[in-house]
């Protein structure tokens, strides 16, 4: 090969010879010439530990999680509006939110004469995607925290 920049043969003769050589065998079997490596001189690895005294037995103690902003109820809440059909009101309670017929008319009703309602009641993302998911349908829904 005669691209190698800055390093003739000669130079690369030289070099191997100035290093030991060793043999090792190969996964074919035959012998194939190696570098030798210097010996390592052999040190303790783990000096000798000292006796460990006994631990005391672990006391048991009482924690209770802080409550987070997350785990306090929150409330959906649909409000009464002048576009919407009673009958339109109640059957996006079945389909969105799983509410059967009677619990769902029950609902319109109080959405109808009280002006609002409350439709669902968890967890703040819960009701966030409760929200979201009326106002698509075209219900005016708002959240709250539930007191």
């Amino acid at each position: 090969m005669t691209g190698v920049v800055g390093m003739d043969q000669r130079n690369v003769q030289s070099a191997a010879a100035r290093v030991p050589a060793a043999t090792a065998k190969s996964p074919g079997g035959t012998l194939s010439p190696c570098l030798a490596l210097p010996a390592l001189a052999a040190a303790p690895v783990l000096a000798a530990a000292p006796a460990l005294a006994a631990a005391p037995a672990p006391q048991k103690t009482e924690y209770t999680e802080p409550v987070t902003e997350a785990e306090v109820p929150w409330v959906t809440i649909v409000w009464n509006d002048p576009v919407n059909l009673m009958s339109y009101v109640t059957l996006v309670f079945q389909k969105l939110l799983g509410h059967p017929r009677p619990r769902a008319e029950a609902l319109m009703l109080d959405v109808h004469h009280k002006g609002r309602a409350t439709v669902s009641n968890g967890p703040r993302e819960q009701m966030e995607a409760d929200v979201a998911k009326l106002q698509g349908a075209g219900l005016w829904a708002t959240m709250a925290k539930d007191s």
